[in-house]
């Protein structure tokens, strides 16, 4: 039996084929194309290519770059909250992953934001300020992250 070891290695450094078998397999996750033999076709290498390599090509997420939060707030089931509340979400350039919203009862709706917040250009302190101030939240913090 033969274990597989594995290497942090930086992509200017890796051969061609590995950086295109990479994309061919982002392309498929993404939806871009729906067969390997396109996504090979696409990044210009053969389908035997991207076969030999898919599987032991797979792209590194460093974690102390992500940043993923899960806000809860307490809106009043008003037109217009929700969608408020996403705009602050949107201006401070959050990425947001999930919304979960409960049916409202005693006039509020309990909701959960999941947001990717690495790439935001203002504080999580700064979105919190903002959401807290809209007209409508009764209440609005951090759940987890």
């Amino acid at each position: 039996m033969r274990t597989s070891k594995y290497f942090l290695v930086a992509s200017e450094v890796l051969p061609e084929v590995i950086l295109k078998v990479a994309e061919a397999n982002r392309m498929l996750r993404a939806g871009e194309v729906h067969t390997a033999q396109e996504a090979a076709r696409a990044v210009g290498i053969s389908r035997s290519a991207y076969y030999k390599y898919r599987d032991a090509v797979q792209p590194f997420t460093d974690m102390r770059t992500e940043h993923i939060v899960t806000f809860y707030a307490l809106l009043k089931n008003n037109p217009g909250v929700l969608s408020n509340l996403l705009s602050i979400f949107a201006a401070s350039g959050a990425n947001i992953l999930t919304i979960n919203q409960s049916i409202p009862t005693n006039g509020c709706a309990a909701v959960t934001v999941s947001a990717e917040t690495s790439a935001m250009n203002e504080s999580v302190e700064r979105l919190i300020a903002d959401a807290s101030g809209l007209n409508g939240v009764v209440r609005f913090e951090i759940l987890a992250g």
